[in-house]
């Protein structure tokens, strides 16, 4: 009480990180159970419980709720190269803004980092490359830029390496050098996605 002035937790704001932190460990169970209130109807104390075996797949979905989307199934990839584990989800919605959330060690990191640049960068590339390969293009020379490529898209690209070297103290930023295994990455699964579900390639390039 002497340093901070509010000393009342947040039911809401717990609930909100703890909901977080279950879609980015899929299948793991976590209760918050708030025994300053109980239930009128059962007088148990106030409880909620987080599981989403799906994991980030269902946190798009979650993001996405309310919304028209473009794919009926978020594009999910994973795994691990390099000594780091990756993990990425995105659909798009009929919309123009971007929502991307990254996180590095389960940690928000609020102004992206090097797995945020390796995905951007390769979600254009691989975009490109498809509406190429579909014959999308009048001529050779178009191409959608990074900002085309990110209207309606949104995504949660989540690493776990050793060791992550972080930008400021808030850890908003990552600074470890994974730029290039998350394009690999990226290129190589979002690639093979476009080339077997060529129906979704088209409406998210036509869009």
């Amino acid at each position: 009480k002497e340093i901070f002035a509010t000393t009342e937790y947040n039911f809401d704001t717990l609930a909100q990180r703890l909901r977080e932190l279950a879609f980015l460990n899929k299948g793991l169970l976590i209760t918050l159970t708030d025994e300053r209130a109980t239930d009128p109807k059962t007088g148990e104390p106030k409880k909620q419980e987080f599981k989403y075996n799906g994991g980030i797949a269902e946190f798009i979905k979650h993001l996405n709720r309310g919304k028209s989307v473009l794919h009926d199934k978020p594009i999910y990839m994973e795994a691990e190269r390099d000594g780091v584990a990756m993990e990425i989800a995105l659909q798009y919605n009929d919309g123009y803004s971007e929502n991307v959330f990254s996180f590095a060690n389960n940690i928000n990191t609020v102004d992206g980092g090097t797995h945020l640049s390796g995905f951007r960068t390769s979600l254009t590339r691989t975009i490109n490359y498809a509406a190429r390969q579909l014959g999308m293009f009048k001529n050779d020379n178009e191409s959608l830029t990074g900002d085309d490529v990110r209207e309606g898209l949104v995504a949660v690209i989540s690493v776990k390496l050793p060791q992550p070297q972080f930008e400021g103290q808030t850890k908003g930023k990552l600074n470890s050098d994974i730029a290039g295994t998350v394009q690999a990455f990226v290129n190589e699964r979002l690639g093979a996605y476009f080339e077997q579900n060529p129906t979704v390639a088209r409406k998210i390039i036509n869009k």
